[in-house]
């Protein structure tokens, strides 16, 4: 066995919603994936306001094995939000996260955690052999991965799999919202880390059926407007902003003293179409412009730290800091 291995304490993090026929199967899986082989771990699942039994059944566990800690939502507020909350109480040296619905392969941790060990920062599941639909699943996917890897440049096979490893940093420096969860190596790679994809088993969903469905597509689009600025412009959105603005208020002004040489030099009339696009342009430009120094001062308020969360937590079960910090 490996020292280094040895030494190391390992977070299992895992949203939960309504999945009461898994939650114990899923458990015992990830137990007999990593008893043993770590210094200690822990098994953290995030309820996510879960309707069903599921937080029985989660008590229950907590009971049986104290290893396993529970954070219970008020009330659903997403998968990035169960994430986030789990990143936010784990203490693990290293982080892997995989979805409740066990077709996420628990046997799969120990080689994720043994490339972490090797010097990668995020390990990204790769479901090279998916287990779902084709039409309404596989098809969209590949189209979504397509395109999040050509608008972000982080180029990726898979990037809705939970099945992913941080390390302790990455994991604590990761602020997740909306649906923010399967864009994390995108947004990692921000603050300058080094990943590798890897392919993981994929199973049958035994239980229940998907959350997700084509419905989201329209949210994947508008979440990938979000993650462009925040990777190109977060910093400095008057760059984006301003120019825009300029180029609409250059345009005006050319259009301007287009009417004017036609008016005083052709003699043709200035009341026409033109003049009024060249009115809008000029006060359009001059409103992007304000937006963008607008956006400059929220991003500095931003980025000088509204540490506020996106989850609002009714209790922690096993976990020893027991100040629960809401949401308002």
């Amino acid at each position: 066995m490996n020292k280094k291995k040895k030494e190391i304490y390992l977070s299992v993090v895992i949203p939960v919603y309504n999945e009461e026929e898994s939650v114990e199967i899923l458990c015992r899986e990830v137990v007999a994936a990593v008893e043993g082989k770590y210094k200690d771990f822990e098994i953290i699942f995030s309820n996510d306001g879960s309707s069903d039994n599921s937080l029985e059944k989660l008590r229950g566990l907590h009971e049986q094995d104290k290893r396993v800690k529970v954070i219970n939502f008020r009330k659903n507020f997403g998968q990035s939000a169960a994430m986030s909350a789990g990143f936010e109480y784990c203490k693990g040296d290293v982080v892997v996260t995989l979805d409740g619905d066990l077709q996420n392969d628990p046997a799969d941790i120990p080689t994720i955690v043994d490339n972490i060990l090797a010097g990668y920062d995020i390990v990204n599941g790769w479901r090279k052999d998916r287990k779902d639909k084709f039409l309404t699943r596989k098809i969209p996917s590949f189209l979504g991965n397509k395109l999040i890897s050509f608008i972000t440049k982080v180029k990726l096979h898979d990037y809705g799999c939970t099945l992913r490893g941080f390390t302790k940093e990455v994991a604590k420096s990761l602020q997740l919202y909306g649906e923010m969860h399967r864009y994390i190596p995108a947004l990692a790679s921000r603050i300058g880390i080094k990943s590798i994809e890897i392919p993981v088993n994929h199973r049958e969903r035994r239980f229940g059926k998907s959350q997700y469905g084509l419905g989201r597509t329209f949210r994947v689009i508008l979440d990938l407007i979000s993650i462009k600025y925040l990777l190109s412009f977060s910093h400095r959105p008057l760059q984006i902003f301003g120019g825009l603005g300029l180029f609409m208020m250059g345009s005006g002004f050319l259009s301007g003293l287009y009417i004017t040489y036609t008016k005083y030099f052709l003699d043709h009339s200035a009341n026409r179409p033109l003049l009024f696009l060249t009115v809008l342009l000029i006060f359009l430009g001059f409103q992007v412009i304000t937006l963008g120094l607008v956006a400059e001062m929220l991003s500095r308020i931003y980025h000088e730290g509204l540490n506020k969360h996106v989850y609002s937590i009714r209790e922690l079960i096993g976990i020893e800091d027991e100040n629960i910090d809401d949401c308002s």
